[in-house]
């Protein structure tokens, strides 16, 4: 079942390690197929080195688990929510990386500083409010989801292809989940530029919105010129 996106959710959780972005167990990426209303996650707990498409689990969008031997990602509450409420995602990522987590542990949204950044979000990267105690003791994986859901209730999805969970790490989404691991190499990139810019200028404010509009139109915009037809933007 859903042998093609087992394989594609499979490279993309192997990817987030070889981007350096995970280590040991810490990260997950999923995929959806929005025909069949069925999530592929990767497995709870399983080595990156030992991880294999066949070992990928097939949810439901209740959670219940389609096929698959292993117990899904302890994430899986949080993504389903996601895909339940965000329907033009087709892919997630979430991980630790190490530059992205900090602004995340400071409660900070990532500035927009630069025109690398506004390459990629039309502003900010934001962060969602810390979770109040009672959702922490209750369903937290699910809350979790939903702290990002209303984060990003104002936002365009594309203009905004991530976020960051306070005190916890990055999600990041896509029409794909190849799509969503490359939001998440983008926004541990420039969550790093960000912090060493801070090192350098303390006092230095967010680019002009003009430049910063130019910068994420020329990529994104309908009338888009970057890079080549077809799709190669790089």
């Amino acid at each position: 079942m859903l042998e093609e996106l087992k394989e594609e959710v499979c490279a993309a959780n192997l990817l987030l390690q070889q981007a350096g972005l995970v280590v040991l167990t810490w990260g997950n990426a999923s995929g959806i197929d929005r025909e069949r209303g069925l999530v592929v996650i990767k497995p709870s707990g399983v080595s990156y080195e030992e991880m294999s498409a066949e070992q990928m689990v097939v949810v439901d969008l209740e959670g219940n688990v389609v096929e698959g031997d292993l117990r899904p990602s302890s994430d899986t509450p949080s993504h389903l929510v996601l895909y339940r409420e965000l329907e033009d995602i087709g892919g997630i990522a979430h991980t630790h990386s190490t530059y992205a987590t900090a602004w995340a542990q400071a409660c900070r949204s990532i500035p927009c500083y630069g025109t690398t950044h506004a390459d990629h979000f039309r502003g900010a990267v934001p962060v969602t409010r810390p979770l109040e105690l009672e959702a922490v003791r209750g369903s937290y994986e699910q809350e979790t989801g939903w702290a990002i859901v209303r984060a990003v209730a104002n936002k365009s999805l594309k203009e905004f292809p991530g976020i960051l969970v306070a005190q916890h790490g990055p999600f990041t989404w896509g029409e794909s989940v190849s799509e969503a691991v490359h939001n998440s190499i983008i926004v541990e990139q420039i969550a790093r530029i960000a912090a060493v810019t801070e090192g350098l200028a303390p006092t230095v404010g967010p680019i002009n919105d003009e430049l910063r509009d130019k910068h994420f139109l020329r990529k994104h915009g309908p009338e888009a010129y970057y890079g080549q037809a077809g799709g190669q933007r790089h």
